[in-house]
């Protein structure tokens, strides 16, 4: 009987080497996948590769790349299938938020948001869904969240309309590439703890306080809470889904 969580010979590119990108590298690295951590910051990366590696794992192959940049992706894409023979394995995990008041947003960092938070997913969609077509088949995993979905306090046109954005792209590249056997689906999760958001939680506490009162769980995510959901998407047990997105929220989707 075929192990259905089982990523034994599997490559994977995890775009994005910051918290929730780390713990998915290191969920897949766990269920036997080889795995490349790229990121624009090559200290973080360092980071990241040396957090896994103490860990154990040991397959662990690092990429600067500018994810905005489409020259930039398609080496990524071409240095990866070097590097491995194929990828079987996409997880966009970028991410960037500016929380400002709708009628005072600088458009600099909406068009900041715009590129990291939409661009850059599309632009991996695009390049790396054409080697997965060729290939004959892949896994498509991008970061959302329930702000794709959900208004959440002021401040969040901005990352609420990316996330809105990647829960479409996600929807429409699941219908479109679902015929080469591509598969395209999304995480949404609550606000997750990370080193990017942990000073930013203690900082303006009382406001998310306010948010746990409609998470029946009673507490934030934490990047581990991905790592089972984003293995499960990676892997052939979700080889019948596409174009959806599976909240990762502690009830909240379903309650508020």
């Amino acid at each position: 009987m075929k192990d259905l969580f089982s990523r034994q010979r599997k490559k994977a590119v995890v775009l994005g080497a910051g918290g929730m990108g780390t713990a998915i590298a290191g969920g897949l690295l766990r269920y036997g996948a080889k795995v490349m951590l790229a990121d624009r910051d090559k200290e973080g990366l360092e980071r990241s590769s040396a957090a896994l590696m103490k860990q154990g794992y040991k397959s662990v192959v690092t990429h600067t790349v500018d994810a905005t940049d489409e020259k930039s992706v398609q080496k990524l894409v071409d240095d990866a299938a070097a590097e491995f023979g194929r990828v079987d394995i996409l997880v966009n995990a970028l991410g960037y938020n500016f929380k400002a008041h709708a009628t005072e947003f600088p458009m600099d960092e909406w068009d900041k948001l715009m590129a990291i938070n939409v661009k850059a997913v599309m632009l991996a969609c695009k390049l790396f869904g054409a080697h997965m077509i060729e290939q004959g088949g892949g896994k498509i995993i991008n970061l959302s969240s329930v702000r794709d979905d959900r208004g959440a306090l002021g401040g969040n046109a901005g990352y609420c309309a990316t996330k809105g954005a990647v829960k479409m792209i996600t929807k429409q590249l699941g219908v479109e590439l679902a015929p080469y056997k591509v598969y395209v689906n999304a995480l949404g999760p609550i606000i997750t703890i990370t080193p990017m958001t942990q000073e930013r939680i203690k900082q303006d506490s009382s406001r998310y306080e306010r948010m746990l009162l409609n998470v029946p769980m009673g507490r934030m995510a934490d990047v581990e809470d991905l790592v089972g959901p984003a293995v499960f998407l990676a892997s052939a047990a979700s080889d019948f889904i596409t174009g959806t997105t599976l909240y990762v929220d502690g009830g909240m989707m379903a309650y508020a």
